[in-house]
């Protein structure tokens, strides 16, 4: 199961990346193509709001949120109580000094013998990946609050059905990405769960010993890589919500609803979407505070850099195309370089 998941993903990311290269490649004999990718990725102001064919109002982004929350937060909790009980960051004296507690009916679910087989290196993959889903809880925890609060889409902005069934399906498997290799293991540590739970019955469930320190303490114990990270993460995580709060502000100032200006403020002085900008540095933070040693981690790095790189040169066009003021400094979403 693991293997065939990991395949799974790995292949959907390869698979959802290539086109876009392709019609990222400067060549006319690929413009056909390039133009049908831009038209099932077309959203907002790049999509004629006179054409509803095979369309969404864009204000159904607030669907790819709500699911980005429930689901990572499933898979935040499972993954945690999974590491919490049988992927314990401790010492050799605690293991021994849990052997009376399972003999006399204590709360450790795993012997002495079973904690002994898992090897120290996987404890901590188990407790990295609880580290990148606390990431991604805080990524789209906040994009649902800005949806919501934030962004005030126009009644006749649309999105292509594509565009929208992509963003389902990417929050379904990004957070499924960073913890995909422990999948079989918490597929079966819920299943036995929630059977002994049906045999059982509440009242019958033994008490669990919860220790808030023990639950945190693993997360100090991580190395420096998934620090550094978190670094990066924040450093594109405020600069996000900077952006977004200026592109929500937009509207206000204008007094048609279809009317728009140039943003401008924080990374908009260098380039034409740094909203996308910042969200690749935000999974840059992920990547480098998952080791960098996982693949499908870097096939989803690079479908994030892909994807948005494809659509800010699209977006950079259009603000040439709208406005002949436009400042001539800003690159599309890499400054100095593209």
């Amino acid at each position: 199961m693991e293997v065939g998941l990991v395949v799974l993903l790995r292949t959907a990311w390869i698979a959802g990346t290539l086109p876009i290269l392709i019609a990222l490649v400067p060549s006319s004999r690929l413009s056909w193509f390039r133009d049908l990718l831009l038209g099932f990725a077309k959203r907002g102001k790049l999509l004629q709001s006179s054409s509803k064919k095979f369309t969404v109002p864009q204000c159904f982004f607030c669907h790819f949120y709500v699911l980005a929350v429930v689901w990572t937060t499933f898979l935040l909790v499972t993954t945690w109580t999974y590491a919490y009980r049988t992927a314990p960051l401790v010492s050799e004296p605690f293991i021994y000094s849990s052997i009376p507690s399972y003999l006399t009916g204590g709360s450790p679910i795993f012997s002495w013998l079973n904690l002994r087989s898992t090897p120290m290196k996987q404890r901590y993959m188990v407790w990295r990946s609880v580290f990148l889903l606390l990431l991604m809880e805080v990524q789209v925890s906040r994009r649902l609050i800005e949806t919501i609060y934030v962004f005030n889409y126009s009644p006749t902005a649309r999105m292509h059905i594509f565009g929208y069934l992509t963003g389902l399906y990417f929050y379904t498997a990004a957070p499924l990405s960073l913890c995909c290799n422990f999948a079989p293991e918490l597929y079966e540590f819920v299943t036995n769960r929630v059977a002994e739970f049906i045999v059982k019955g509440k009242n019958q469930m033994p008490a669990i010993e919860f220790d808030w320190w023990e639950f945190m303490n693993p997360l100090m114990k991580l190395g420096w890589r998934q620090w550094i990270g978190a670094t990066i993460f924040f450093w594109g995580w405020i600069h996000q919500r900077r952006c977004h709060a200026i592109l929500g502000s937009l509207r206000d100032q204008t007094e048609q609803v279809d009317e728009y200006v140039i943003p401008c403020g924080d990374w908009f002085e260098s380039v034409s979407s740094p909203h996308y900008l910042a969200e690749i540095v935000i999974y840059a933070g992920l990547l480098v505070a998952s080791g960098g040693a996982d693949l499908t981690i870097w096939l989803l790095f690079g479908f994030v850099v892909v994807n948005l790189a494809f659509a800010a040169a699209e977006t950079h066009r259009w603000y040439l195309r709208k406005f002949d003021n436009y400042p001539s400094n800003r690159f599309a979403i890499i400054p100095f370089l593209y």
